[in-house]
């Protein structure tokens, strides 16, 4: 367990701009660039990479292990799609850091979500998530062709669907943990809340100090 913090740790303090030069700044150019810049957005980016891991967790507490993360994969390519064709959603990084701080802290509760909520929880997390990924097409590789788009989509569903019940498992397996009560997952979902209240103040100190001396 103290292995696996020390590295989400690590993880929280990477280069934000890495997140968004998986090809190290290099264009996306082929099917083959666009599979690996949609694998390491997410895996270079820790505030998905936190969000991914905490949902398979979350899953993993009740029988929609694998249907749960999925609700999230597709809402989270239908917002890159909506970004990429150029109707991106308002405050993104301040729900991407809201999406950590609520999901975690359910986890630290220790209850599981019933089907229902979870989707809907999960999808309209994922649309967000997926809006910043677009994003990121969208400014940094303005000029992508088709062939580059559908690998990039490929990329970034399948590594996060696989982090996804990645996660589950170690959380089932690893930790032994057979409810949402268990020590591990709510030692997870603390750090995964800790790390979306540190970034929702984060997103949400500038417009505040604009309000107040404004």
């Amino acid at each position: 367990m103290k292995k696996i913090l020390l590295t989400l740790g690590g993880l929280l303090f990477a280069s934000s701009a890495m997140a968004h030069h998986p090809l190290g700044g290099l264009p996306m150019e082929t099917f083959t660039h666009g599979v690996l810049s949609g694998i390491g957005h997410p895996v270079l980016g820790f505030d998905h990479l936190f969000f991914v891991v905490i949902v398979g967790i979350a899953a993993a507490m009740t029988r929609n292990r694998m249907s749960a993360p999925a609700a999230y994969i597709v809402a989270m390519l239908a917002g890159c799609l909506l970004m990429i064709a150029g109707q991106g959603l308002p405050a993104k990084e301040v729900v991407i850091g809201l999406s950590l701080l609520v999901v975690g802290f359910i986890v630290l509760s220790g209850r599981a979500l019933s089907m229902v909520p979870m989707l809907a929880l999960f999808a309209g997390f994922g649309l967000f998530h997926g809006s910043a990924f677009g994003d990121s097409v969208a400014t940094q590789e303005a000029a992508v062709g088709g062939q580059v788009i559908i690998g990039y989509l490929i990329g970034l569903g399948v590594i996060q669907y696989l982090i996804a019940i990645a996660a589950g498992w170690v959380s089932k397996n690893v930790w032994k943990a057979m409810d949402a009560k268990a020590l591990q997952p709510r030692l997870a979902g603390a750090m995964v809340a800790g790390v979306g209240l540190f970034l929702t103040l984060e997103n949400i100190e500038g417009p505040l100090v604009t309000m107040i001396t404004g």
